[in-house]
């Protein structure tokens, strides 16, 4: 069994978009592949509606211990250099570069801090 938010990493759809759509809260392998094999109207328009310029999901990867999880990415999400877990200090990532300046920004994913090295000005 897997869960809806599980399903909706699979169908590459919002968890919104599942629940409001009443993929049930747990489903089988074979009801998911069911679903793909012959999808109901509203998930093939949401395929069909893509641009591929904004995915609905990404990985995060923590760059210290290697921690992932999926997550919906924000609009207002730089290019991060590096991630790490909340729990991490800053002395354990590579050290900054000369000429760079290094901002943080909490907030990403259910534990991530964002990491951005930038030319400092």
């Amino acid at each position: 069994m897997i869960s809806r938010r599980e399903a909706a990493l699979r169908l590459d759809i919002p968890l919104e978009m599942a629940s409001r759509h009443g993929l049930p809260s747990r489903m089988s392998e074979a009801e998911l592949e069911a679903i793909r094999a012959d999808p109901p109207p509203w998930l093939a328009q949401s395929w069909a509606n893509r641009t591929g310029t904004k995915p609905v999901w990404v990985q995060l990867t923590c760059d210290i211990c290697g921690f992932t999880e999926a997550a919906r990415p924000k609009k207002w999400w730089p290019a991060f250099t590096w991630l790490s877990c909340e729990e991490h200090s800053a002395a354990e990532l590579p050290p900054l570069a000369a000429g760079l300046a290094r901002a943080e920004i909490d907030g990403i994913g259910s534990r991530f801090i964002g990491i951005v090295d930038s030319i400092s000005t």
